[in-house]
């Protein structure tokens, strides 16, 4: 497991380039809104430590992680002077095939808009075994997996 011992949430603010400027979408999907809200709550926490405001902040929500796709495009669409997306979902493993065709659609979708080359797309779909695991990656004893999204799309909004 590879966050075992890592802490998602630690990071030296000093060390990210200057987000000063950025603007920043958010989609995020509103099934296991338990997880997606404590994702959001990070990642929206991280950006203003780093500087943005809420008017550098744009937020959508969509039923649920296979419709974040979707947003996404049509906030990159939509919002061309935004310099990155991060899109927040939780998918939890039941008892059916389910999970691996909306995680797989979904990791797939998300590549498929990077390559676009229009803006950076975050991933931040958390795709867990149980809601135990989730509850760890979102705010529990593995820190919150939406603070290392927020750092990886000031990162790559500045990229080159």
């Amino acid at each position: 497991m590879a966050t075992v011992q890592k802490n998602l949430s630690e990071f030296d603010p000093t060390q990210l380039p200057d987000a000063t400027g950025l603007k920043i979408g958010v989609v995020v999907a509103q099934w296991n809104s338990e997880i997606t809200h404590a994702l959001a709550q990070g990642a929206l926490e991280t950006l203003k430590r780093c500087g943005l405001t809420d008017d550098q902040i744009l937020q959508w929500d969509v039923p649920g992680s296979f419709e974040l796709i979707y947003g996404c495009q049509k906030m990159m669409s939509n919002h061309q002077e935004l310099d990155a997306i991060i899109a927040i979902g939780s998918v939890v493993e039941g008892e059916t095939k389910h999970f691996d065709f909306v995680c797989s659609g979904v990791a797939q979708g998300i590549k498929d808009l990077n390559l676009l080359g229009i803006m950076p797309v975050i991933f931040c779909v958390l795709t867990d075994h149980n809601m135990e695991q989730a509850r760890a990656r979102s705010g529990g004893k593995h820190g919150n997996k939406g603070v290392e999204a927020a750092v990886a799309a000031i990162q790559m909004a500045v990229l080159g």
